[in-house]
């Protein structure tokens, strides 16, 4: 057991409050300097995400409380995003699930709470906002009670504990009556309720890669956590190919544990760790870094599969070259099949034409920011109206 190290997922609806937790968090653990100046929302560091005010992108963070070091994952908190909550809820052992003080569960706490479940993680309950007139917080708690019975709850996750929050103004408090003053109730919350990691350091290792990075020096960052065994700078690994018993020879250049909204280079990470590595090649989701003696892949999870599909395809209408930089077919699909490394749940498969391709995701939401996206990087095209799958 390493009792040195928390890892839990913070998990949400759209706009309870999850990534102001999370800033505050950060604030109080000492990450920054004193005369440093932090933008709110500093998780949401993607453009879009800071425009929109949500959520879009698996992040990695940390805080140390005492002498535990808590790996942080802020996870999106809408259905469409789903396949970014799937994989990254891999490489916890315990949930905060955060809800507003007067709305209660939402339809996406429904949909982030039932995966936490169904991995059997240990979830901690946040009711927040409880500085608004209108909170209701008793209420709130029977209806998250409610929650967890109809999503199949075992006993033991029904003996969540309750901690009731104002992210904005940066305290929680175990009981309504209790002074406010910090966070200090809710990292000793997580301390004394979400499990240490269990694994043990001397045997092979094992890393599932539950997201990627990229980086225009190194190349791509496989994100993860060492569900066994030791890795060192320079040590023979192989890469297990996801669903095949294709493996590759690879050696780490780089290994990275995450402090605070920075990676810090270290020369070795064990079990528990959440880490990342560069120097793997062509790296994907889903696969499994392993000793080079000894190569066992481990599970992936099932992601949901897409619900809606566009047709992208070139831009041929009397405009056509006005707007954009990549403008060609060869371009569109390359950049459509790149998206597909980092964003699990979504499929683009080739048409009958050249021009056209035919792009499946989660939702209208999952679907439009891609689009989006893509246009902010000079990318000009055409999509159909959206079709139910």
């Amino acid at each position: 057991v390493r009792s040195d190290i928390r890892n839990v997922a913070i998990i949400a609806h759209v706009d309870h409050g999850k990534t102001t937790l999370v800033d505050a968090m950060l604030k109080q653990s000492g990450i920054f300097r004193d005369n440093e100046i932090v933008n709110d929302r500093v998780m949401d560091s993607n453009d879009l995400e800071r425009e929109r005010g949500i959520t879009i992108l698996a992040k990695n963070t940390s805080v140390s409380y005492k002498d535990t070091h808590i790996n942080i994952v802020d996870t999106p908190g809408h259905a469409d995003f789903g396949g970014e909550v799937e994989r990254v809820l891999k490489m916890v052992d315990g949930v905060v699930l955060l809800v507003d003080s007067f709305e209660g569960p939402m339809p996406q706490t429904r949909f982030v709470l039932r995966k936490a479940l169904q991995l059997n993680l240990k979830p901690i309950v946040v009711v927040n906002k409880i500085d608004k007139p209108e909170a209701r917080p008793a209420e709130v708690i029977d209806e998250v009670l409610d929650l967890f019975i109809e999503l199949g709850a075992d006993d033991d996750q029904l003996e969540f504990p309750v901690v009731y929050a104002s992210a904005k103004d940066g305290y929680a408090i175990s009981d309504l009556a209790d002074g406010k003053k910090d966070l200090e109730p809710l990292f000793k919350t997580i301390l004394e309720r979400v499990p240490a990691p269990l694994g043990n350091p001397d045997e092979p290792l094992q890393l599932l890669v539950s997201n990627v990075d990229y980086d225009e020096y190194v190349g791509r960052i496989a994100i993860g956590r060492i569900d066994r065994g030791t890795v060192k700078l320079g040590q023979q690994l192989v890469v297990c190919k996801r669903g095949s018993e294709e493996h590759r020879n690879v050696k780490p250049s780089k290994i990275y544990k995450f402090q605070g909204l920075k990676k810090i280079e270290a020369t070795e990470a064990s079990v528990g760790d959440i880490i990342a590595v560069s120097g793997l090649g062509d790296i994907n989701i889903g696969e499994t870094i392993c000793d080079a003696d000894q190569p066992e892949p481990l599970p992936f999870i099932n992601i949901d599969e897409p619900t809606i599909s566009m047709t992208f395809s070139v831009n041929d209408s009397p405009l056509a070259g006005t707007e954009g930089t990549y403008v060609t077919s060869r371009q569109l699909r390359d950049r459509l099949f790149k998206e597909l490394e980092t964003n699990v749940s979504m499929r683009v498969e080739e048409m009958d034409s050249p021009d056209s391709f035919l792009v499946s995701g989660r939702g209208e939401l999952h679907l439009s920011i891609l689009i989006e996206t893509m246009r902010r990087q000079g990318y000009e095209f055409q999509v159909s109206k959206p079709k139910v799958i």
